[in-house]
């Protein structure tokens, strides 16, 4: 099979951000397939330029950001400007590469859908829609769309992208309701998650003197996030339950929160004007950065604002510290609570509540076999349920099935 493969962040361990479209891509080299990658050339890589990467033939698109957090860091209006123009320069590029026997194309930006459904119909091909998020109802919830007819224009989009497709992939069970709710018929979804990469992420991976370079005491408790500080994540829901503990005079816990994003200089200021020693600032690095930060750690931190839309979220975090078998701490109702609860992966705090928040993980601290028992737990339900190769053959899987079925 020859698959074209659109998204525009596409990035390796190296880089920051989610990474499947790298794992699968590279899975689908080895299985004996053609992949071609259209994505956003690389910042401070120079002219958009054509490379190979494992085997996948990376086709550059310039004038638009490679690194998703960089691309949301901006107003609506200039990020949805960018992502416009890297939908104009995905069809041209799509419609120079060689003939696909099937599109695979990687929302958000919903644009995508753009270039996909032009290069889909070129072609002759059949079309493969993967939904990484809500778009636009995530958007016009975090209240980020609000022009009425820019909301009419991205939904049909949306429609446009779900009624070209063969098959939609979504990447939650509540990303499959939304999916369906636009008539979409249901044997035509699949939920296929994110996933957690078990060759990374370890419960044994020895993190060296990560903690002690971090100035984190050794039996401090220390929390870590991972990823991008966007609106969506509102982290300043971590500083108010630093601050709350801080304040109180409870000691040893630590928080790293480790990425870039919009929200980044919010939370710097805060820690500052507060002079919160508790909270440890770092940049965003790649997914073996991650990995030690991951293993250094006691708990990992998956948080979103309380918009009912991000609890449908599939986020690569998540998978990461069940991976790493770190105690997952989630704010959201939904199916990543059910996921740490039912499989004691770990705890959930209320929405929106910092000071359960704050409670939640002084559970920890005084619990430390509570905290073992949630981390093992976690590796196991990433073994059982969210192991990379297993999931990348369920693409495979669906993207044969649509040429098969063209």
């Amino acid at each position: 099979m020859r698959i074209l493969y659109l998204h525009q962040f596409f990035t390796t361990r190296e880089g920051s951000g989610g990474t499947r479209s790298y794992e699968h891509g590279r899975h689908l080299v080895r299985c004996g397939h053609e992949v071609v990658m259209v994505t956003a050339a690389r910042p401070g890589a120079g002219r958009p330029r054509r490379r190979e990467v494992d085997g996948i033939d990376v086709r550059e698109v310039g004038g638009a950001s490679a690194d998703y957090a960089a691309a949301t860091a901006h107003g609506y209006a200039r990020r949805s400007a960018g992502f416009a123009g890297f939908a104009a320069g995905a069809t041209a590029t799509a419609l120079r590469a060689p003939a696909p026997d099937v599109v695979l194309a990687s929302s958000p930006p919903l644009s995508i859908a753009a270039p996909a459904i032009v290069a889909a119909r070129a072609r002759g091909a059949p079309l493969v829609f993967e939904v990484r998020d809500l778009w636009p109802e995530a958007p016009i919830q975090m209240g980020a769309l609000t022009n009425p007819l820019a909301r009419r224009a991205a939904r049909a989009l949306e429609r446009a992208a779900y009624r070209s497709a063969a098959h939609v992939i979504a990447l939650s069970p509540g990303m499959r309701d939304g999916v369906l709710a636009t008539g979409t018929p249901p044997e035509r979804v699949s939920v296929i998650p994110n996933a957690s990469d078990l060759d990374v992420f370890s419960p044994d991976l020895d993190p060296g003197d990560l903690r002690g370079r971090l100035g984190v005491a050794g039996d401090d408790l220390l929390c870590a996030y991972f990823g991008t500080m966007g609106e969506a994540n509102d982290l300043t829901q971590v500083i108010e339950a630093a601050t709350l503990l801080a304040r109180s005079g409870e000691r040893g816990v630590a928080f790293v929160l480790q990425g870039e994003g919009r929200r980044r200089p919010v939370l710097e200021r805060a820690v500052r004007s507060r002079g919160l020693r508790n909270v440890i600032l770092r940049p965003a690095a790649g997914k073996h950065a991650a990995a030690q930060l991951a293993a250094a750690s006691d708990a990992c931190l998956t948080i979103f604002k309380d918009v009912p839309i991000l609890a449908t979220n599939s986020p690569n975090k998540l998978f990461d510290a069940f991976a790493a078998g770190r105690a997952a701490i989630v704010n959201t109702d939904g199916w990543q609570k059910e996921l740490v609860e039912r499989h004691g992966a770990g705890l959930a705090a209320r929405p929106g509540d910092p000071a359960d928040l704050a409670a939640q993980i002084l559970r920890l601290r005084d619990d430390r076999e509570l905290t073992a028992r949630l981390g093992r737990g976690a590796r196991a339900l990433a073994e059982a349920r969210f192991d990379r190769r297993v999931l990348a053959e369920r693409v495979r899987a669906v993207l044969e099935q649509a040429v098969e079925g063209a």
